[in-house]
């Protein structure tokens, strides 16, 4: 079953280790492939708006009848979640408003259910690569973010005793550390964040600044399209980051997440920086000393506006 997308193949990328390349020309546009989710889970603010299961977003969604917090299309959709679903309902119901596992947490709980239901068969998210495989970065991480790791761990051992065989800590630390990695935010069609997926066949799509593909989501399957034409040979590249940022920016935030710096084109030359600083200039957010003096000036307009109409009024009589 590996290796087994049309017009794909994995490959030794220099400088990136594994990556993925085309064996034939692509469009702009055109579909490269689509992966459905290892596993995935639907953010906690989103309940209600979306099935927790297919992700279709819809009014008047059914609920679980038992912990009243999962929410499905029909009852195809929560017979098609139960195995995941039965993970977090008797907990929720047991801890009420205390139940807080983070997204991380709860997607790990999922990846953990589904390897023990998959055991050896490989599953068809992981064409290319299997879950094992994914990359981890465990010695790189410094220690604030191994000691949220270990509190995401420690709400792993609290909220999922029941349904979940959980290995040892050194194990748990790879896994957390490979979701961090490799996790992928799903968006809706507005580009808002509403749940966390786990696609290892599209893990192996290495970052850069000038991407030649994007990763969109159809329900909970991802789909990898050409933003560029393609010939044979040209490897498959993704942003991993928001590209509006300038070269230092992006390079930071590249280090401090995936622990690598890049050096596409676009980071050596620099050539849009200017650009992006501009736009950005007009997304920062306003400076507080600017709101307290715009609050102030309205204060001050709103007291001579009342005093010149106390007058007014005085002069009337």
């Amino acid at each position: 079953m590996t290796g087994l997308i049309e017009g794909i193949e994995k490959f030794d990328s220099p400088g990136r280790g594994r990556g993925l390349r085309v064996t034939r020309p692509f469009k702009v546009g055109e579909l490269l492939f689509s992966s459905p989710a290892y596993s995935y889970v639907l953010s906690f603010k989103e309940k209600g708006s979306y099935c927790d299961f297919c992700f279709n977003r819809k009014e008047g969604l059914a609920r679980c009848g038992k912990c009243k917090k999962g929410f499905y299309c029909n009852a195809k959709c929560q017979k098609g979640d139960w195995s995941m679903h039965k993970l977090e309902c008797s907990a929720m119901n047991a801890f009420g408003e205390n139940w807080c596992p983070s997204e991380t947490t709860r997607l790990v709980a999922r990846i953990l259910a589904k390897k023990q239901k998959m055991v050896k068969e490989r599953c068809v998210s992981e064409k290319m690569l299997l879950i094992e495989e994914l990359q981890s970065h465990l010695e790189d991480e410094d220690n604030e973010k191994r000691e949220r790791t270990e509190a995401d761990i420690a709400g792993l051992h609290r909220f999922y005793p029941k349904h979940l065989e959980v290995p040892d800590q050194k194990d748990l630390l790879t896994l957390f550390s490979q979701v961090a990695c490799n996790g992928f935010t799903m968006e809706d069609d507005e580009l808002s964040h509403i749940g966390t997926a786990v696609y290892p066949d599209v893990a192996l799509i290495n970052h850069s600044c000038l991407p030649t593909v994007i990763v969109t989501y159809n329900g909970t399957s991802a789909e990898v399209r050409a933003v560029q034409d393609m010939k044979p040979g040209d490897e498959v590249l993704i942003s991993y980051i928001d590209l509006l940022y300038p070269t230092d920016d992006r390079n930071n935030r590249l280090r401090e997440c995936y622990y690598f710096t890049c050096d596409c084109l676009e980071c050596k030359t620099k050539s849009k920086d200017k650009a992006k600083l501009k736009v950005h200039k007009q997304r920062d957010p306003i400076e507080p000393h600017v709101v307290n003096n715009m609050i102030r000036y309205a204060r001050n307009t709103v007291r001579e506006f009342r005093a010149f109409k106390h007058v007014k009024n005085i002069l009337k009589c």
